[in-house]
């Protein structure tokens, strides 16, 4: 088993050039030399002076230790964290080169300075259980806490055991005993985890979990259709997730014969999987709140959320506080995936020290949790490299790269250093065939071209990054098909929205392409056909604003899609987002083939680096159960 490091816990940035917005010419002390090392941006100086200003009068040129725990807290939550650890954050502050001039002489001494600083006074920044909270989020994390343990201490569902037993029985049949069991967690609890890995069968199980439900209701004296609400982070997850348990209830409803139990089962047909932000409400001006909260609940018996993985503590603490205290909340994800991009980790911590199986009640203590063990999505080479990275046995790992047959097995390693000659012909044939069929205004095929494959990079930027490989792919396919591609939206360039659109429908993470039309009067001209939750929507291509170019695309983008092939570009060992839920995540974004492209130094530096985000959502929920301590509100002001 690989030894486990953490990933760099202090990423830097890296200037463009000396007129850099992140570079705060002007600042002074210790919060200066922490920019000028690259480790805090003008942006979170900015909010630290601010924060300094209100809360006490703190001089921006101030060395005060509380002033630089709030810029740090800043660019924790930048960067993924809820707060900041200060046991871990001292001594790699120390190890800068060069090492800045703290205020402080270890991390006990930084808290006794912040507890008695004005920013802790005044309740701008919390300190607790060793971790520095903006007081935001110090207050979203005690919120879910309070929200899932109130939940928890309700009396159980009432249940017609002889009912559910049976329909167990009949939607669960020999083979998917470990989704049996699942599902008599999930029937059973207010808050409950369905997770495992992909292929283990969790949308086939809460599909099976909605049916035996929606029979419930039907029993009940006052009953009515179950009401339901589907939804993902992302509209590309929602409408997998909507296929997905469409095509489940499917099955199900093909084992059932007595008509009552149709009859309550068959309503579900007509539910529709949304993005999270659509079903809590969309509310124009903000990204935070929603229609939806403590004075306006959502009117669901059952809501499932699928991809939690990517749900952060802002968006938790929403949902939780939308939802009715006899509203079933059913999460499904992988925790092993990676995080949101926002703050928060909260999947991870609500299954965190749950080693049991299915049918083991465990984990958070306030909420079910039901971990599914065996896949049946993957052929034999990708499970064991799955398996491998799920584990961290990065021997087991390389093992798996190398005992793929060469060509075309079901794993591919190439660690070329320069991968560009195996790569050039690989990508230019699947650009050229989305373009052709795009050319030719087959919308669904060039769809279904775009969705047999992807490139996934972690970066962004530089030679591993999407841009590169974005710009690379253009020039080869100008080459191939003499098309200059000189208007930004031509025909064949493939689409990847970026942010939700609620006037259009399209939400971020939907896939298209720009499709050549032929109007009525003879003449052509072209439209984006965008795939998501809705199915395949037709725009003018000016109508959609945030939208990039997707040749290629970064591992969080494709997180909650899946494609038939998926070639990974691992950057080299030192880049700090080289961890093993991205390795992870990519590899099995994949459904028949995968081929990942890095050395074997990057693939062993992946296995060994995992996420580390600062949370103290696990031991809050232990506490809180066990007894409130006083600390902090369950309402965020």
């Amino acid at each position: 088993m690989t030894e486990t490091t953490a990933a760099a816990p202090l990423e830097l940035f890296e200037p463009t050039d000396e007129h850099d917005r992140r570079i705060a010419h002007e600042a002074s002390g210790v919060l200066g030399q922490l920019n000028s090392a690259c480790l805090l941006t003008a942006a979170d100086l900015h909010v630290a002076r601010t924060l300094g200003r209100v809360a006490g009068g703190i001089e921006e040129t101030s060395t005060d230790a509380a002033l630089v725990a709030a810029a740090l807290a800043t660019r924790a939550v930048r960067t993924g964290s809820v707060a900041v650890d200060l046991d871990l954050l001292d001594p790699a502050l120390r190890a800068l080169d060069p090492a800045p001039d703290l205020p402080w002489t270890d991390a006990a001494d930084w808290t006794r300075q912040l507890q008695d600083s004005s920013l802790v006074r005044q309740g701008a920044l919390v300190v607790e259980h060793g971790l520095v909270y903006l007081q935001r989020y110090h207050h979203q994390e005690v919120q879910v806490a309070h929200d899932l343990v109130a939940r928890a201490a309700q009396p159980p569902p009432e249940l017609d055991t002889g009912l559910l037993e049976t329909g167990l029985a009949r939607v669960f049949p020999q083979g998917w005993e470990e989704q049996r069991e699942a599902a008599r967690v999930a029937t059973a609890s207010w808050t409950s985890v369905i997770t495992g890995g992909p292929g283990t069968g969790k949308t086939s199980t809460v599909a099976g979990v909605l049916a035996l439900l929606a029979e419930q209701s039907g029993t009940h004296p006052a009953g009515h259709p179950l009401r339901v609400g589907l939804a993902a982070p992302t509209g590309k997850a929602a409408a997998r997730m909507q296929e997905a348990v469409a095509e489940a209830l499917e099955d199900i409803l093909a084992r059932t014969t007595d008509p009552a139990s149709r009859a309550a089962i068959e309503p579900l047909r007509e539910v529709t999987a949304v993005t999270l932000h659509r079903l809590l409400g969309y509310r124009p001006g903000s990204s935070t709140r929603f229609r939806h909260d403590r004075d306006h609940r959502l009117p669901h018996d059952v809501v499932l959320i699928d991809e939690t993985s990517m749900v952060s503590l802002t968006h938790m603490a929403r949902l939780l506080e939308a939802l009715r205290p006899t509203t079933r909340l059913i999460l499904v994800g992988d925790p092993d995936q990676l995080v949101s991009i926002d703050a928060g980790a909260v999947l991870a911590d609500l299954v965190a020290g749950d080693t049991a199986d299915v049918g083991d009640s465990a984990a958070a203590r306030s909420v079910t949790v039901a971990r599914l063990r065996t896949s049946h999505r993957f052929g034999q080479e990708i499970g064991a490299l799955a398996e491998a990275l799920r584990v961290g046995d990065a021997d087991a790992v390389v093992d798996a790269l190398r005992s793929g047959p060469a060509g075309d097995g079901q794993v591919t390693w190439v660690e070329d250093p320069d991968p560009t000659a195996y790569l050039r012909p690989l990508l230019t044939r699947h650009a050229l065939g989305v373009y052709r069929a795009a050319q030719a205004g087959q919308s669904g095929k060039a769809l279904d071209l775009l969705g047999a494959h992807r490139l996934l990079c972690a970066h962004r930027e530089g030679p591993w990054g999407v841009r590169t490989w974005n710009r690379a792919v253009e020039g080869w396919l100008t080459e191939e098909s003499g098309d200059g591609l000189y208007d930004p939206m031509y025909v064949g360039r493939p689409l990847l929205v970026t942010a939700n659109d609620y006037a259009t429908g399209v939400f971020n993470g939907d896939t298209g392409v720009v499709v050549a039309t032929l109007r009525e009067d003879g003449r052509t001209g072209r439209v984006a056909v965008v795939r998501g939750s809705e199915g395949d929507q037709v725009f003018g291509t000016s109508r959609l604003g945030d939208v990039e170019t997707m040749h290629a695309m970064t591992v969080h983008k494709a997180q909650g899609s899946q494609a038939d092939e998926i070639t990974v570009l691992l950057p080299p060992e030192e880049s700090p987002l080289l961890t093993r839920e991205l390795f992870y995540t990519a590899v099995t974004r994949a459904r028949t083939r995968v081929r990942v492209v890095g050395s074997e130094t990057a693939v062993r530096a992946a296995v060994g680096r995992r996420v580390q985000r600062a949370s103290g959502l696990r031991q809050r929920l232990a506490e809180v159960t066990d007894g409130p301590s006083g600390t902090g509100s369950a309402v965020e002001g």
